[in-house]
Order: C-alpha cells, then sequence, then structure tokens
C-alpha cells in the first residue's frame, strides 16, 4: 500500500474552510466538492488509457482514451455520496457502486448493511470515496470486499487521514495493489475515534444532521 498526501495550496484552503466549525452544510458542501475533484485529479494520474488514431481539424494524429473495462467509483454510505459529484467530474464515463457500512460507536468495528456492487471486478481500477480513514476499519472491510470480488487496483480517496488508520490499513492490506490519496493525515484520533483536529462528523457536517 502507497499513501499520496497532495501538497498543494488550493487543498490546503479549502480544507481550512472545512475544518472551520463556523463553516455551514451548503458551503461545507461545495467546498467538499471542489476538493475532491482536487484530490480525484491526484488520484486519476495512473488511470488506464489505450491509444487511439484521430483526424483533427489539420492532420491525423494518436491520443489516448480511457481503456475498457471502466473505472468504478464507490463511495462508501452515508458520507461518501458527497463526495460523488466530484469524482463524476473528472471520469464521467465511470461506473457507479455503492457500499452501506456503518461503525459501532463503542468497539470501533465497522459493519455492511448495503452492497450494489458489480459481482465480477475482474480487471477493475475502483476508486473508493470516504470523507475521513480514521481507525482504518470501515476502509478495509470495504477494500478487501472489492479486491475478493478480483478488482486489481484500488485507490482510496479521503478528506483527512488518522495516523492509526494509514498504520491499520498498511497492516491489514499489506501487498494489496492499494493507494491512498489524503488532502493531510492529522495528528491523531482521539478517546472516540474522531480524527484531530479533524474537522468533525463528515455526514453530519454534509447534511446537516446526525445519525
Amino acid at each position: 500500500m502507497r499513501i499520496h498526501v497532495v501538497d498543494h495550496p488550493l487543498v490546503a484552503h479549502k480544507l481550512t474552510t472545512l475544518r472551520d466549525r463556523r463553516t455551514d452544510s451548503a458551503t461545507f458542501r461545495r467546498l467538499a466538492d471542489e476538493l475532491v475533484t482536487l484530490l480525484a485529479y491526484e488520484a486519476t494520474r495512473d488511470v488506464r488509457t489505450e491509444q487511439v488514431d484521430i483526424e483533427t481539424p489539420v492532420t491525423t494524429t494518436t491520443g489516448v482514451k480511457l481503456s475498457y473495462p471502466r473505472p468504478l467509483i464507490v463511495p462508501i454510505l452515508r458520507a461518501g455520496v458527497g463526495m460523488l459529484d466530484g469524482m463524476i467530474r473528472l471520469l464521467p464515463s465511470a461506473e457507479v457502486g455503492f457500499i452501506g457500512m456503518i461503525r459501532d460507536e463503542e468497539t470501533l468495528q465497522a459493519s455492511t448493511y448495503a452492497n450494489r456492487l458489480p459481482a465480477d471486478l475482474s480487471g477493475r481500477q475502483v476508486y473508493v470515496v470516504d470523507p475521513m480513514l480514521a481507525t482504518g476499519g470501515t476502509l478495509v472491510a470495504a477494500i478487501r470486499e472489492l479486491i475478493e470480488r478480483g478488482a486489481d487496483d484500488v485507490t482510496a480517496v479521503v478528506l483527512l487521514a488518522a495516523p492509526e488508520g494509514v498504520e491499520t490499513m498498511e497492516r491489514e492490506l499489506a501487498g494489496a495493489p492499494v493507494t491512498v490519496v489524503a488532502a493531510a493525515v492529522d495528528e491523531r484520533l482521539n478517546e472516540n475515534g474522531y480524527i484531530v483536529p479533524g474537522l468533525g462528523d463528515a455526514g453530519d457536517r454534509l447534511y446537516g444532521t446526525s445519525g
């Protein structure tokens, strides 16, 4: 597994506003969408392409187009849905699947409650989107499901990561074809499993509700 922290002033600027507790849900959604598009640009740097011959108004030339099978974007419900548009903006031809996962706030263990994925992901590049890489349990469980279905290249796109979550993924997914792209790796997790300094509960702040 490898991790890539996107070092860009626009990423840092938008992330700072997302962290601010005074930022309302509408602004939070807009900025999260913009930030995901910036992260997606880096996350898709190795998207698979193939050569294609085209004719311009001047001459013929060789370019590239996305290869088949098409990439698959998988938001983790519910907060990951708030990142979907930012990914689709760069990969409009991608397919979309969904995984619904919930974390037990006492044990911090993740469990699956919904699954809408292609049965066979052989040879597919998959982009998993979830705002927080906190303990790592949710992403590990989701990525294992994708790899079991045949995915051979998985990229997790997250707004924030905690060192504990990164360590969990490195341990549990050692040797797996996995990349994590994040806007920042924060200091730590607190006793409740929240990232510090973090930005709070991303789902609540995206949608203005708790639960």
